[in-house]
């Protein structure tokens, strides 16, 4: 165990002897000093680990002391301990960064809590961490071979999630790979469990169904809207993970309360063109196409595959007869992003305001085509600190500081999720097979059977159909399609990028969180 320095300054450090002897015989080293101005010339003799500082000595008195420490060497743990209980006191020193603040008459278990929670926090914490991991393991495990319902799953990707966040955190990160395998098991059930379920989900043969993409409006944002009084924000954060909305929603929580945290069910394929606009139009891909074919692209032409949104909604509006003012607002840079906080004001007039972000989806994309991304995010931790550090400096944030002001509710969503693919597998098509790594769909596709999920009746899953012939085969676990030609290189070009549009629990099983402003 590593032998930690002490520096103790107090000008009655004669009668703190007894708790100086405690913390030497559980292995610290204590230099004890009757003064600010020794403690300065200790500290800049020497390095220690933390700083005991008593607050009301003669001389150079605590406070003073703990600025000259910090200008200093700033970064080294300093402890106030006083007799005062005077709030000023308290804020001048929590001010200036002080690790903890003891009153006096202290005990030596309080001085010893007090260095444990400084400087043996992250090994204690990592080792308890682990230990608790351990011990969930196996029921994780063992919940993978049931025949879990789609609730179920959504609490076992949660828990999974919660673990990696938690490992994330730890010292060694000892368990990453432990949970990364788990959660390649876990993915390898839940795609058997989509592949049995979802051609019955899409036909209404089981009651038992999750609320998937095109059921948003109508059964989670009207009733919203419906019960507010104040303007509803609908915040689509396009591709945005469960665990990516996990790391910012500490920073969002200091402005709203989360109201609820639910999970639903992306259609497939789980991509931006087929998931997003189910969710703005209210219905499947295959519907839309029929009843609005002008406003239907397919994956074979030039044109944007989101440019009809808006439309969508209003046509949705119609038939709810909603006759609510709403705004759609689509937010593609950061000029766009400051555009709308400029005209924030005019959104208090509308009762819904629908807000897309597509920063999240331009970075999966970013990471696969530009080398220098790909540095940034080598892994799924670093992919998740790219997301909190765009965020914090985003205008996004700045806008949802601005609604908590004008106590607006907000939804914060998304369309799909992504996952790392890892796995190539060969498929061979047409000139005119889309281009998605994690879905084909065409006439003449050639691929073995095993390991993705086919369907040959698109209608049933209520997907478009461009001729008799169509078959759509989706990638599952963390697979992903590459042709045969120039195989090698396509493989080591894709492999370890971020991708949508298939079976997985990251881009399926995807948050919808309702916020009220503190």
């Amino acid at each position: 165990m590593q032998r930690y320095s002490i520096l103790w300054a107090d000008d009655e450090i004669d009668l703190l002897k007894p708790h100086i002897m405690f913390l030497k015989d559980r292995g610290y080293d204590v230099t004890p000093v009757p003064s600010g101005a020794d403690a300065i010339e200790k500290f800049q003799e020497q390095a220690y680990d933390v700083v005991f500082l008593d607050e009301n000595m003669p001389g150079i008195s605590g406070l003073e002391t703990l600025n000259e420490l910090k200008a200093i060497k700033p970064m080294t743990p300093v402890v106030m301990i006083t007799k005062s209980e005077e709030e000023h006191i308290m804020e001048e020193a929590i001010g200036s960064k002080i690790a903890d603040y003891l009153i006096k008459p202290i005990n030596p278990n309080q001085i010893l809590l007090s260095i444990k929670k400084i400087l043996d926090n992250k090994r204690l914490v990592s080792e308890r961490t682990n230990i608790s991991y351990q011990r969930d393991f196996r029921q994780l495990g063992m919940a993978f071979g049931e025949r879990l319902s789609y609730q179920e799953w959504a609490d076992v990707y949660k828990k999974l999630v919660y673990w990696e966040l938690e490992i994330d955190e730890t010292e060694n990160k000892s368990m990453a790979d432990v949970i990364t395998m788990q959660k390649d098991e876990a993915n390898a059930n839940f795609s058997k469990f989509i592949m049995d379920n979802y051609e019955d989900w899409m036909n209404e043969e089981k009651e038992d169904a999750p609320l998937m993409s095109h059921q948003l409006f109508k059964q989670r944002v009207f009733p919203m809207m419906k019960e507010s009084e104040q303007p509803v924000y609908f915040i689509l954060i396009d591709n945005l993970r469960y665990d990516q909305w996990k790391i910012l929603e500490p920073i969002i929580s200091e402005h709203f309360t989360v109201d609820s945290e639910e999970m639903y069910y992306s259609i497939l394929p789980t991509t931006t063109a087929y998931a997003r606009n189910a969710i703005f139009a209210g219905m499947l891909p295959a519907d839309i196409q029929k009843k609005y074919p002008n406003l239907w692209v397919s994956d074979d032409e030039d044109e944007g595959k989101n440019l009809h949104e808006q439309d969508f909604m209003e046509i949705l509006f119609q038939q709810n007869k909603i006759t609510d003012k709403f705004s759609y607002n689509k937010i593609t840079n950061i000029t766009a992003g400051k555009e709308l906080l400029s005209k924030f004001s005019n959104l208090q007039n509308n009762k819904l305001n629908v807000i897309v972000y597509n920063f999240v989806d331009m970075l999966s994309h970013a990471r696969t085509d530009m080398a220098m991304v790909r540095e940034l995010a080598p892994d799924e931790s670093a992919y998740r600190s790219l997301t909190r550090s765009w965020f914090l400096h985003s205008p996004l944030y700045e806008a949802l500081r601005m609604i908590s002001e004008k106590k607006g509710r907000v939804v914060i969503t998304t369309d799909h999720g992504t996952i790392r693919v890892k796995r190539p597998f060969k498929i061979v098509g047409d000139r005119n097979t889309n281009t998605n790594l994690r879905y084909k769909h065409g006439k003449n596709l050639g691929f073995t059977e095993k390991d993705v999920y086919v369907s040959r009746k698109p209608e049933r899953l209520y997907l478009p159909k461009e001729n008799i012939s169509t078959a759509y085969v989706f990638a599952i676990e963390d697979y992903f399609f590459a042709y045969p030609n120039n195989y090698n290189y396509y493989v080591n070009y894709y492999k370890d990028t971020f991708q949508h549009g298939g079976i997985s629990l990251e881009e399926i099983i995807i948050p919808f969180v309702t916020l009220s402003p503190r």
